[in-house]
């Protein structure tokens, strides 16, 4: 699952390069596994003390980076939320193919990929994180969901450790 990698997103000023994502879709789409893609198109509707911008984004803000070479057999998902499960049936499309493992990788760390992670634990799955395969706009952010947060919902593992345990 490739959380946010949207022009819109990866033009915010991150931590860290998101490279190893690539690598990753790769990995699975050679051994016919399932390619996830999440964008985030809209905002949910409430109240929040942080105030997001009222300017209009960009036409090609939602697409999705051209790096990732997306495929027709990846599964897109186009959410309103921080995590992916929230009112897009991808818990319905993973339970469909039988899926009982993912790996979550993307932008941003304390947020989409961290809400993504904590929805999937909630539904029942194996979790594991792609630790060098995602990043944030806040180091500090970054840092405490790999370090406090991940641990406690999945298995972290390099994109490499990842790729390396793949059947």
């Amino acid at each position: 699952m490739l959380i946010d990698l949207q022009k819109g997103i990866l033009a915010l000023d991150t931590v860290h390069p998101t490279g190893p994502v690539v690598t990753l879709a790769d990995a699975f789409r050679t051994r016919d596994l399932p390619v996830v893609i999440v964008t985030v198109t809209d905002r949910a509707s409430g109240r929040t003390d942080q105030k997001l911008s009222s300017a209009t984004p960009p036409a090609d803000w939602a697409e999705v980076t051209p790096e990732l070479n997306v495929q027709s057999s990846d599964h897109k998902v186009s959410k309103k939320t921080w995590g992916a499960f929230t009112g897009t049936g991808l818990g319905d499309y993973l339970n469909a193919i039988g899926v009982i493992q993912v790996v979550i990788a993307g932008i941003a760390t304390s947020t989409g990929v961290e809400s993504t992670a904590r929805q999937a634990h909630e539904a029942g799955l194996n979790v594991t994180i792609a630790t060098d395969a995602m990043t944030d706009t806040s180091l500090e952010a970054h840092e405490n969901s790999i370090t406090r947060i991940f641990p406690r919902l999945a298995e972290t593992s390099t994109s490499a450790e990842i790729i390396a345990q793949l059947v």
